[in-house]
């Protein structure tokens, strides 16, 4: 089967008090290990990649391997640009068939992040594609994390209401204290703003940084409107730590060997979160 609007994946997540996973899938071998736990378990996921992973592959042809690799599976998915950071990167992966786009202006001005989104919800609607935004500053945990800035601000409820109203996303990226990256300590997510960006917006919100976020934070802010989680950094760390540890011990010294065994060693991690967000058995 093909991929999906993420609206058709979060927009029920949404409803009935679930989330869905999505995992940063940077190669054919993680997107692959990505769709056939997906498949097993009968959970909607989203792959996703962006300015951190389009040096591997062009957007044009990230889309071709996923969308070969869709099609051999049964997996109810989605293909998403993470963070785009311009408009002629949302218009690639538009035309390369990516059914999900964010752009992430977050870090500009209110009136050129919300005018740069009114342009991509332009560009993507017609043709069926969801529409992320961000307002508000998810910032870096730590220093190897390549999405967001240095620093954080939170999301101002007025901004986020202003913001969906003129720019007309689907889904809106929150910034309540979660960070992209590991978190130095146990985070500290501010769910009464949460709740109020919740009761004020009919949206979908996004937790972006889920990596780190203890279980039962993860639960309550599905609770409070969060309907897809973000997880990049633990996919990131498993796949290098696994290379390391192969090479180190001499073990698999043939890259392709090495590159499918740290591959499948993420297995775990997927279905671990597609299982904390309640993913399993909705697709």
């Amino acid at each position: 089967m093909g991929f999906v609007a993420m609206s058709d994946l979060v927009g029920p997540a949404f409803r009935k008090g679930y989330a869905v996973p999505s995992f940063c899938a940077w190669n054919a071998e993680i997107m692959e290990v990505v769709l056939k736990t997906a498949e097993r378990l009968r959970a909607p996921v989203i792959l996703m990649q962006g300015p951190g992973e389009f040096p591997l592959m062009s957007p044009a042809s990230m889309a071709v391997v996923a969308g070969a690799l869709q099609r051999r599976c049964e997996a109810h998915a989605c293909l998403h640009l993470d963070h785009g950071d311009s408009l002629q990167m949302v218009r690639e992966c538009v035309d390369a068939g990516y059914t999900s786009v964010m752009l992430d202006f977050s870090r500009r001005s209110f009136d050129e992040n919300a005018d740069a989104l009114k342009e991509v919800a332009r560009i993507a609607h017609p043709r069926g594609i969801t529409v992320e935004g961000e307002i508000g500053k998810v910032g870096q945990a730590d220093e190897i994390a390549s999405e967001g800035g240095a620093a954080s601000a939170l999301t101002d409820p007025a901004d986020a209401v202003e913001y969906v109203r003129r720019t007309g996303v689907d889904i809106l990226a929150v910034s309540i204290g979660n960070k992209h990256g590991f978190y130095r300590g146990d985070p500290k997510l501010d769910f009464d703003l949460l709740t109020e960006l919740h009761s004020k917006l009919s949206i979908p919100l996004v937790m972006h940084g889920g990596t780190g976020i203890p279980e039962k934070d993860i639960q309550r802010s599905i609770g409070l409107g969060i309907a897809k989680v973000n997880v990049a950094s633990e996919l990131v760390h498993g796949f290098r730590s696994s290379l390391t540890t192969q090479w180190t011990d001499k073990k698999n010294l043939w890259s392709p060997l090495a590159i499918g065994e740290a591959a499948q060693g993420l297995a775990p991690i997927i279905e671990k979160w597609i299982r904390i967000m309640g993913a399993d058995g909705k697709a």
